[in-house]
């Protein structure tokens, strides 16, 4: 793999392992070196302790599993001591939390059953069953459901109530679950009473795709790709089918692959000093290096020296020699000494208060791992425009991937869905017509620089690079918090007008930013829609979990006030197109996307203030969708749904990449027969 270090998919391998098998947290590590992380299943007992942890900040994946007991499981990305803070909230791991029995309460009256949907679906491991009701008896209610099959086949299980921000949704089935044979007919009962049954049908039974194409070519995409090698696709596709494309050139510079060289010095927290590069360390604030010296005589003042690229501190004494100079005089000293080249703060928080020690030479270091031929300067994002018309004649399609940085297999759906259109153009009369009918614009990877540090420093990165922690936040041990979640970085329904689901904490996983449309990617992609205003349909590629999503993406937590709906008729057009698009991936290998993990965002997931999609739809009526590539794989050994992770073994990666590019080539047919209503 050029430019990608083998160390990069053994880190890869280990993530996963951690998902699958319930991990320990590793042990904290030393004063400058950042926490490790591990990507664990949690538990939370309701749906209130679930807010908690949205409302913390907490890094959690899209993969969120109600439990029959009415407890919650999510994937998360924690550290040992933000699981330890986690605990405190009311989560636990989930390999830890025993399942409880869910004790029926007692009801005055016979309640009423309504059965919202009943489907089956068949995958590549035989048939599974969704069910979903609502009780007139609210989330009180406990329902149960049986379904008889074909051949004699029957079977019968608990239902989980679903409450959102105190709203109670419906009752569901955790998780589809196995059918001997194709489900016909299912029973809701309710210990209240309640009664009512319902035909199965089919899911997602939307238009089948056209599989019998020949000569049609697939499968372009051989490993996983950092941006650099993003970006010479690109040009690569464009230099091969000038005719059929353009690149257009964003006009927002990225920060770049950079951060300011440090030192730590000392022992935390009260006697150490973090000295900061003014400049970034790839222009010279790696160069630069810091020693804390005593005078060799008894009482001498702090003094700060420069020769040419070393700072010298030598050390206040006091009448025996001793060391008298404390963290906060040392920091004052460096701050206040001209051509340093740096600025110095205490750790923290802490006052400083502590004495210094002598300290040899510290190199100061960006910690940036990435080989030297991988950019450190500000990144051109480029956009593959593909249409025979780009003229703005044709119903625009945007795909854009990689918001997030760790989502390693979503720029792999975009790449392979550009080959395929560009590639088949010739030969394939169904590729032909969407290039001729649409207009499609398609961004690989939105945050290069967040996806650089994945893949070369800390593959669990999911913000930007740009760094808006104070002083106190910003010691090298903390490096792997920084940056801010370009997917909470957008205009409509955002944390700064009182929706829920992004933090203000710049440590946080879900920071927002200093300001709605701070960070120059989420620029980026507001600029496509506006200087483009033929774009009528957008595909936000993220992993992992297999939804598949539209507005409203978010909520007002105190009543649980959403961004407006769609009109029904607008909804109904979401959801036939969904069907169809989702047709499109299972036909690849039989994997379905679950309906229940079909909606809204604020149906099937949960609030995430400042999404994009929401900008795009409400602002500019872009009909908005998210994909969440990486379906829960069936485990038959364990009848158990199992989750695929951020990076699973590219063997994995390549199968979603292929399927959910046949679902975004799905999106394009869709905008092709598209007419404005």
């Amino acid at each position: 793999m050029r430019g990608l270090r083998a160390g990069v998919v053994v880190l890869t391998m280990v993530l996963t392992t951690f998902l699958m098998s319930g991990p320990s947290i590793p042990e904290v590590a030393g004063p400058a070196d950042p926490e490790p992380v591990s990507l664990v299943t949690l538990s939370v007992p309701d749906q209130a302790a679930m807010e908690r942890l949205v409302a913390s900040g907490a890094d959690l994946t899209e993969r969120v599993r109600s439990q029959p007991d009415g407890s919650i499981q999510v994937d998360a990305v924690v550290t040992a001591t933000q699981l330890t803070a986690l605990r405190q909230l009311g989560a636990t791991l989930a390999a830890e939390t025993p399942q409880r029995r869910r004790t029926p309460p007692a009801t005055a009256a016979k309640d009423q059953i309504v059965v919202e949907r009943a489907v089956w679906f068949k995958s590549r491991d035989g048939y599974f069953l969704s069910v979903e009701a609502s009780s007139n008896a609210g989330a009180a209610a406990t329902l149960s459901v049986t379904w008889k099959g074909r051949h004699g086949s029957t079977g019968q299980v608990a239902m989980v109530p679903y409450v959102d921000a105190g709203a109670y949704l419906g009752h569901q089935l955790s998780t589809p679950v196995p059918a001997e044979s194709q489900p016909q007919w299912v029973t809701i009962t309710s210990a209240g009473g309640g009664k009512a049954e319902a035909r199965v049908k089919e899911w997602p039974d939307g238009e089948r795709p056209d599989r019998n194409r020949p000569g049609y070519q697939k499968d372009f995409v051989s490993q996983y790709m950092p941006p650099g090698q993003l970006n010479d696709r690109v040009k690569a596709l464009h230099q091969r089918f000038p005719s059929l494309t353009d690149i257009i050139e964003l006009p927002n510079l990225t920060n770049g692959y950079r951060r300011h060289a440090q030192a730590l010095i000392g022992t935390p927290p009260g006697a150490a000093v973090v000295v900061t590069s003014t400049a970034y360390g790839s222009e010279g604030g790696n160069d630069l290096s810091v020693e804390l010296v005593t005078p060799g005589a008894p009482g001498r003042e702090l003094q700060v020296t420069v020769n040419g690229k070393q700072i010298t501190v030598s050390l206040a004494t006091d009448g025996s020699g001793a060391p008298t100079s404390t963290a906060a005089q040392v920091v004052a000293a460096i701050n206040a000494t001209a051509g340093t080249g740096v600025t110095a703060s205490t750790y923290r928080a802490d006052a400083g208060a502590g004495v210094m020690a002598p300290a040899p030479l510290a190199q100061l270091s960006d910690f940036l791992q990435a080989p030297a031929d991988v950019s450190r300067a500000p990144m051109r994002v480029l956009a593959l425009r593909i249409g025979t018309h780009r003229d703005g004649s044709r119903t625009g399609v945007l795909a854009y991937a990689q918001e997030h940085a760790r989502e390693w297999v979503t720029p792999l759906v975009t790449i392979e869905a550009a080959e395929r259109l560009l590639r088949n153009y010739q030969r394939d009369p169904a590729t032909r017509r969407l290039l001729q009918r649409t207009d499609i614009f398609i961004v690989p990877t939105v945050n290069p620089d967040g996806a650089n540090y994945s893949f070369y420093d800390f593959n669990s990165q999911r913000k930007n690079m740009t760094n808006h922690c104070p002083a106190q936040q910003s010691d090298p041990a903390l490096r792997n918090t920084w940056g801010v979640d370009v997917n909470r970085n957008y205009a409509v329904g955002s944390l700064s007008d009182g929706y829920f689901g992004a933090s203000a904490n710049c440590q946080s996983g879900t920071f927002a930013g200093p300001a709605e449309h701070s960070e120059p990617e989420s620029r980026n992609v507001v600029w496509l829609a506006q200087k483009y205003r033929n774009i009528k349909f957008a595909m936000n590629v993220h992993s992992y979990g297999g939804y598949f999503m539209w507005p409203p993406g978010a909520y007002k937590l105190d009543g649980r006030v959403t961004l407006p709906r769609p009109t029904a008729q607008q909804e109904a057009y979401f959801l036939r197109s969904a069907r169809t698009i989702e047709e499109a991936i299972a036909a690849e290998r039989g994997t379905v996307t679950w309906p229940q993990q079909t909606g809204p965002v604020t149906d099937v997931l949960y609030s995430a203030a400042g999404n994009s999609a929401d900008e795009l739809w409400y602002d500019f009526g872009i009909f908005g969708w998210d994909f969440e590539v990486g379906s829960d794989l069936w485990n038959p050994e364990t009848q158990a749904w199992e989750g695929v992770g951020f990076q699973p073994p590219f063997s994995e990666g390549h199968e979603e990449a292929m399927e959910f590019a046949s679902g975004l080539i799905s999106l394009i047919g869709v905008a092709a027969d598209y007419r404005d209503r």
